[in-house]
This record gives structure tokens, C-alpha cells and sequence, in this order.
């Protein structure tokens, strides 16, 4: 089964027809809010708000190993999540898609993994590719068959917020190699592969980094929801292909 995980701007999908919510309970606390569980073009989908749907929780407080867990316990073996992010690279502009293929963490202090007790075992996960492939490419062909422009590949550099970076910092990240900046793909990516559920993200460009752009003396929050917002149409329509592809 494929779970959604909705951002900025998609605390709800409007196209699912969703036949039940149902509040989740695992031994990690309880996860951002309630799931809805419907049908998207025909295929049987759940949808959960990563910052609740009053948009209340922010990134540094998501529960991150609560919604992965209940996720599992569904019985869902992909996720796709969709999250805004600043561009640093030259061609991320404001209202692009893309689909990431690396991560770089640069978060603290968040519960980033299942494997925190000394009683309980654990295991290396192989974060080489820390996108399914699998998954990234059927995202990409559900673009196609959208007819939505979306970029294959990029480097996500993860903060940890809640509030924007400066300048100095964004150049940093671009010096270590990123290519656009967000606060919630990390521990989430990590705690997908050690459940080993297939994840891959759609990432907004809601915005250009510090110091790029048009955001060389600041950030226009009103500016960076209405785009958000705006591109999640284009989201949505990739969504409902993007199920589509499953038996392909």
C-alpha cells in the first residue's frame, strides 16, 4: 500500500475520496494526526498531515518515528512525502518540482532512529542511496504521464528550524554539495529504511535559499505560501499518476 505524507500546503488531499480516519496509537507515542484512509484514482491510499492539519507542529517536533511506525503497522510498504524547500541551485526556482536523490542531515537532538535502547539489537542500514530508486522512478513517470515538469536528482540539505537560514549558512550548505534546503526529510528517509519501506519525496521549490534570487535581503513568508500553495495542484495531478504506475 502507498501512504502519502503531506507538507506545507498539503495538510489535506482534496482528491481523495477517503472512506475512514482512524487515530493511530505505537510505542513511540502518537503520530501527527489521524489518518485518512481513502481511494485516489482508483487505488487504495493513506494520507497523513506531517504537521498536523492545523498545521500546529513544527518540524523539530513531528514525531517522526510515530508516523513511520503506524505507517507500517498499516501494512504500507511505499511512501512518497511531499515537502517545500528552498533552492540554492541556479534552475530551483520558485514553483519547480523535483525528486531528490541525496540527503545530507544537518539536524540535532531530533529521535532519529528505532535502535535508541541497549536492550533492544540493531542494525546497519545501507543509507548509500537513501531514496528508493524504485520508487523515485515511478514518481518520475507519474510525472510524465501528468504531463507535470518535475527534475530528477538533487542533493537536500536538512535543517532543523524552525526558523529560515542565513546567507552565511546557505552558502555553506552549497559549498558541502546541496542543492535545495528543507527542515523534515531527516530522520524521516532514515526511519523509512530501517523499517524498510520504500520512500521517495517530492520536493516544492516554494522559494529561493537565502541570498539567491529574489531573496538576497530576506524571505517573504505570505510570498513562499501562495507558491507553495499553487504548486500543490500541480502535486496532486502527479499524485493521481503516480498510483497509477504501481502495477508497472
Amino acid at each position: 500500500m502507498l501512504a502519502i505524507i503531506g507538507g506545507r500546503g498539503l495538510t489535506e488531499l482534496a482528491n481523495l475520496k477517503i472512506t475512514h480516519r482512524q487515530v493511530m496509537r505505537t510505542p513511540f507515542g502518537e503520530p501527527s494526526g489521524a489518518f485518512l484512509f481513502g481511494m485516489l484514482n482508483g487505488h487504495e491510499v493513506i494520507f497523513l498531515a506531517r504537521h498536523g492539519f492545523g498545521y500546529t507542529i513544527p518540524p523539530h517536533l513531528v514525531n517522526y518515528r510515530a508516523n513511520l511506525w503506524a505507517l507500517r503497522e498499516q501494512g504500507v510498504s511505499d511512501v512518497v512525502s511531499v515537502a517545500t524547500v528552498g533552492g540554492i541551485r541556479d534552475d530551483l526556482v520558485p514553483g519547480t518540482l523535483v525528486v531528490p536523490d541525496q540527503i545530507i542531515d544537518y539536524t540535532y537532538g531530533r529521535e532519529y532512529t528505532y535502535f535508541g535502547n541497549r536492550n533492544t539489537s540493531y542494525r546497519n542500514i545501507d543509507f548509500t542511496l537513501p531514496y528508493s530508486e524504485k520508487l523515485r522512478q515511478r514518481v518520475l513517470q507519474g510525472a510524465v504521464l501528468a504531463r507535470q515538469a518535475c527534475l530528477d536528482g538533487g542533493v537536500y540539505a536538512t535543517t532543523q528550524g524552525p526558523r529560515l537560514d542565513s546567507i552565511a549558512e546557505i552558502n555553506r550548505y552549497e559549498k558541502d554539495g546541496a542543492h535545495m534546503v528543507g527542515m523534515t526529510g531527516m530522520p524521516e528517509a532514515a526511519l523509512a529504511r530501517e523499517l524498510d519501506i520504500d520512500y521517495a519525496m517530492i520536493a516544492v521549490v516554494a522559494n529561493y535559499a537565502a541570498g539567491r534570487g529574489d531573496s538576497l535581503q530576506g524571505i517573504n513568508v505570505e510570498s513562499v505560501n501562495a507558491i507553495a500553495k499553487g504548486a500543490m495542484d500541480k502535486v496532486r495531478a502527479l499524485l493521481e499518476c503516480v498510483v497509477n504506475c504501481e502495477e508497472e
